[in-house]
Parts: structure tokens; sequence; C-alpha cells
């Protein structure tokens, strides 16, 4: 086992067990209800499994006081590395004998830090690169930059063990030049490692048919998806370092107890490429226990097999669905589009945006139908039926549904958002827009859209709202330096409630390029190249 190495870590404490909301052992049906009063968590990227992004327990935050005379800057978290993690909240948490409000911030320089919530004290803060190692370069690309430590979201579990556990990928190099990508589970009181942590990440697939085995090699690939802990599993997808070398599409399961692989899965066995990019979202899953996201460019096999699968078991630019029973990982559903050769030759992959799995909801006949949406470079929005989704048709597309014009006006690098029967996308160069859930399709065109656009690479919006009440949608617009918090009052989008720009002399921030803003108890957290910027009602 090897030991982080700490900055500074606070004392062992007994902690407080509080509940996950939409995180944990068990599945959950989107969307979640909201968690008692008082024990607002988020604890996995964009508030719940679904990925709805949606805190249905902000109860001080309200359209009534987003303003920018009432709200604003309020504080900032300091860090070393880029923060391009969602950050992870924990509410009345007992650390160093004291019951705090606690924000989890991961770092691209291998650290995670925990601060107070509202008065920001740093409670601990921990190196996860082992010694002699340092965080890994770029490798060249851009995407990632200059250094890559801990991309993706970590997930939290509350629950697990004397005080919680917080568990996250992170990247290193070591002396002899020699990439690690390592899985870690850290005390949530406390930072430190817990017993057999962390565990470097190893795999090998052999093809289905050809009988060829490859072997995962860690510094091709960066952890850029957001974790997923699902009954008891933590799901890693990994994608490459811009389209360099040569790379597949791996997913992996880990157990949660244990830090064992459990399973694993390749996405081009027989090919190249399909890695897992979602401009950092989360793998989603539904109360059933499937594993839903969108892979990129690659390699698929358009003669298909007897059950309309690739034959060779290739699945680059898809739309999956994956089985996790028994403890494996199984492709179990598909669709990708009937031009995804033309698709990936061209870089124009689904590959690029995150997946929303919707409350279920029935159609003009009275039919119950289980979704999920997702949209990429192509600018196409695509509901699929989790049940059928669509598969392969070189004649045309069998997706349950597909937007095209009256849509979205731009390519799409974020993830979407759902609240009170609205979907919200904010794709490249367009406004922020709400689509209607109406009998159990988006319509087209939006309810409402923002003034303002948004240039690459759009924005991932987050909600807070009071139950169905008091909605405000949240995003982040990245314009190459500084950045812009914009608040929208989720009944329409026309009108802006707040905008940091107004105020740049108190509100202003240094932008990062995926950002997802997270909300609870009052406040919103936006990550930057240096820390997290803090804003909510001013004193």
């Amino acid at each position: 086992m090897r030991s982080a190495r700490s900055v500074s870590i606070a004392a062992p404490l007994l902690a407080t067990v509080l509940l996950a909301a939409g995180c944990g052992r068990q599945s959950v049906s989107p969307p979640p209800p909201p968690p008692p009063s008082g024990a607002v968590n988020v604890l996995t990227y964009h508030n719940d499994l679904a990925r709805t992004g949606q805190n249905l327990a902000e109860t001080i935050l309200t359209p009534a006081n987003v303003s920018g005379a009432t709200f604003g800057k309020i504080g900032f978290l300091p860090v070393n590395g880029l923060v391009d993690a969602e950050p992870l909240y924990v509410s009345q948490w007992t650390i160093a004998g004291a019951a705090h409000n606690v924000v989890y911030v991961a770092t691209e320089h291998d650290e995670v830090h925990a601060f107070d919530a509202d008065n920001f004290t740093p409670l601990w803060s921990v190196s996860v690169s082992p010694a002699g190692e340092v965080p890994s370069d770029d490798h060249g690309c851009g995407q990632i930059t200059p250094e890559i430590g801990v991309t993706d979201t970590p997930v939290i579990d509350p629950a697990f063990g004397a005080h919680g556990a917080i568990f996250l990928v992170a990247m290193s190099k070591d002396a002899s030049g020699a990439y690690h990508q390592r899985l870690h589970a850290m005390d949530l009181a406390t930072g430190a490692e817990l017993p057999g942590s962390p565990v470097e990440i190893q795999a090998r697939y052999t093809a289905p048919g050809s009988g060829v085995t490859d072997t995962f090699d860690p510094g091709n690939y960066a952890e850029r998806a957001g974790l997923l802990l699902l009954n008891g599993k933590i799901y890693l997808a990994f994608t490459s370092h811009c389209d360099q070398g040569s790379y597949q599409g791996w997913v992996m399961a880990y157990d949660e107890a244990t830090l064992r692989q459990t399973a694993v899965l390749n996405l081009t066995p027989n090919g190249s490429e399909g890695s897992v990019w979602m401009a950092g979202a989360g793998l989603a899953a539904d109360a059933a226990g499937n594993v839903y996201f969108l892979d990129a460019n690659g390699t698929f096999d358009t003669l298909l097999d007897a059950q309309g699968r690739p034959a060779q078991g290739d699945y680059g630019n898809a739309f999956l669905k994956l089985s996790t029973a028994n403890g494996g990982l199984a492709v179990a559903g598909y669709f990708t589009p009937s031009n995804t050769v033309a698709e990936s030759n061209a870089d124009e992959d689904l590959g690029s945006g995150g997946v929303l799995v919707l409350p279920d909801a029935s159609d003009a006949a009275g039919t119950v139908r289980h979704l999920a949406v997702g949209a990429g470079k192509d600018g196409n929005i695509y509901v699929v039926n989790r049940d059928s989704m669509g598969g392969f048709n070189a004649a045309g597309d069998a997706v349950y549904q597909e937007i095209g014009a009256g849509g979205l006006a731009g390519s799409v690098f974020s993830a979407p958002a759902y609240f009170n029967g609205r979907v919200y996308y904010a794709a490249v160069g367009d406004a922020l827009k709400a689509f209607t859930v109406s009998s159990a399709l988006l319509a087209a065109p939006p309810a409402s859209q923002s003034a303002a656009t948004f240039g690459y690479p759009g924005a991932t919006p987050s909600v807070s709202a009071n139950g169905a009440a008091n909605g405000i949608v949240w995003v982040v617009e990245n314009r190459g330096g500084a950045g812009i918090l914009h608040a929208y009052d989720a009944a329409n989008l026309a009108h802006e409630l707040y905008n940091s720009a107004r105020n740049a002399s108190r509100d202003s921030f240094a932008d990062n390029k995926f950002i997802t803003p997270m909300i609870a108890n009052g406040k919103v957290f936006v990550g930057t190249p240096t820390g997290v910027a803090v804003f909510g009602l001013l004193p």
C-alpha cells in the first residue's frame, strides 16, 4: 500500500453518518427526492446518477434575491492546479471535532482539499502523488494542460467506513518517465488513504472472435469522465490525449469495499479509438443498474451480427447502454447514426457531450417510456428509448427521436440538465435553451432561450430549486480569460437574474474550459485555474 503525502491533515475523528442522495450502494431512480432539511449533499457529478444537475433542496437562493444588488462573489478557495473536476459537498460533517458544511476540491496538481463551505477555512489538504512522482505532463495535447492529475469528478460515499470516503482517479509520472493511473479511496474526515488504497489501474481484454488481447497502457489515457458509484461498484471510463497514438475505449469496474477490479470492457477490441470524453460529464445510470454514456470517434462495424450488433464488437461513435448484471460489463443496447463512419472520419462524433437519463414519461398513447438524451459534435439531440435504443441502420436513423433543425445551433461539448419537465442545453455559439418534455418527446423549437450565446465549449448548466419552485439555471461562460457566471429564471431563460460581468470589480474570476457549477446551501461554487470561486448572497 502506498501512502499519500499530506500537505495538512486534521486528526481522525468519528464522523456523523449521513445518507447519500443519489449515490452509494443502491441504484437511484431519476429524479431524486430532495434530501432532508439541513442535509444538502452533492456527492457525485451533476448531483445524481441520472446526471440531472438539479439540487431540489435549495431554500436560500430564489429568483427574488439573486440579483447584482444582493448576490455576488463572496469568497475564494485557493488550491494548487486547475480545478477541472466539479466540487462536491457534504453537509454537517465532523472534522477535527466540529461539524462543518464541507466542499471537496480535486485538482490537476494531484491534490485533494477539504474546505469549510461557510467560512472558507481549509480543513485538510493532501497530495495523492506518491513520493518521487509528479502529475503527468500534457502529452502535447491542449485538452488537459499544462499537467494532468485529477481530471475526473470524484464520488463520495458518506456511509463507507468509519468516516465516509471520497473515491477518485489520479494520473502521475515517476522519475523513470513511466506513467501511472491509480484509484484512490480517501477518508472523508482526514484525507488519509484507506486500507488497500491506492490501487494501480491495469487491465487486459481479449477480443471476441479474433482472440486478440489488448493491454491498457496508462500513459495513453486520462480519466476524464466523472466517476459513477453504483451498487457498490465504482465505474471508470478513459479518454485519449487528443487523437494521438494508439488507443481504444476502456470502461472498468472496481469493488468499492476492496478496490479489486471486477470487470473490464474494451469498446473497440478489434479496432481503435472510441474513447470516452463527454466534456468531463459522469457516466449515467438508471434504476435498473444500467450505465449510459457517449463514446467518441472510432471503429464501428457496419456489418452486423444476427442480433443487430457490430459483428466484431467495435462500438466507436455510439450512444451506449451497458448492463452491470452479475458483476459484469456488457453492451446491452446502443444507437449510432447512419453516417457514423463519415462522422468518425471527420472527427464529428457523439463523444464530446454528456448523457442525461430522463424521468419516466407517458407518450400520447399512455405508454410509459424510459428515455435518455445526448448530443455531440453534429449538433443533433438524440433521445433514445432505453428499452430499444435503435442500433445502426445504414438506410436512416431508427432512434426514438432526433432533433436537428429547430434544436441546437452548434456542436455540443457539454452536458444537459433537467428540471420540472424541461431539458436545458447550451451548445457552442448558441443560446442556453429549454426544451419541454411533452408526451415523452422533446418539443422543438425550445420553450425559451437566453439572449446571451456561449462560445466554445458551450456550457453545462446546473439547476437549483426548492422542490418544483424557485428554479434557477446556472451556467459559466468561458471567454478565454475572465469567465462569467450567469443565472436565469428556469421558467423563462429570457429573464437573466444575474451576470457576474456587470460588477467585474467585485465578481470577476478566471475561467476554465469544462466547468460545471455546483450549488448547495445558498452558495454557488465555480472551478477556476487556481481554486474555486464562491458566490452567494452579499453580507
